[in-house]
């Protein structure tokens, strides 16, 4: 029984991801619509299409690989004497601006940008802006 609550507790909470982003996106089938920061939603249909083909056989072996994904706020560097008197309350300095987008890394390696989001009372992140693949490859040399 307890499962079947589970199941129905992950299907409302796939579902209200679901709606959120629908609503984010404009919810009209994939209508233009220019938002107030002035992004502009398109189809997907006019979006060109970089993505890695699943059904090749080569990637099979490596597509169920874990990998670490994270989400860098900003950073900072501080002299381990600074660092050893913090304690609760204390309040680091990052290098970022608030409202500055967020770098999304798999491995340590940025392949994108976005911006925090909350549905129902969970973190997720919206990415703004994806690196290619030939960026991500030129990065690395």
């Amino acid at each position: 029984m307890s499962d079947e609550n589970n199941d129905q507790d992950q299907q409302a909470l796939a579902d209200e991801w679901a709606a959120a982003l629908e609503e984010q996106v404009g919810g009209a089938g994939g209508t233009e619509a220019i938002s107030d920061d002035g992004a502009r939603s398109v189809d997907l249909d006019e979006l060109k299409d970089e993505s890695v083909v699943v059904g090749d056989p080569k990637l099979d072996v490596i597509l169920d690989v874990p990998v670490r994904m994270t989400m860098e706020v900003g950073g900072t560097e501080i002299p381990i004497r600074n660092l050893l008197q913090l304690n609760q309350g204390s309040v680091i300095e990052l290098d970022r601006v608030a409202g500055e987008p967020l770098d999304v890394k798999i491995n340590g390696t940025l392949i994108a940008h976005g911006e925090v989001v909350v549905v129902n009372d969970r973190y997720g992140i919206r990415l703004t802006d994806v690196i290619s693949p030939q960026e991500r490859i030129r990065r690395l040399k």
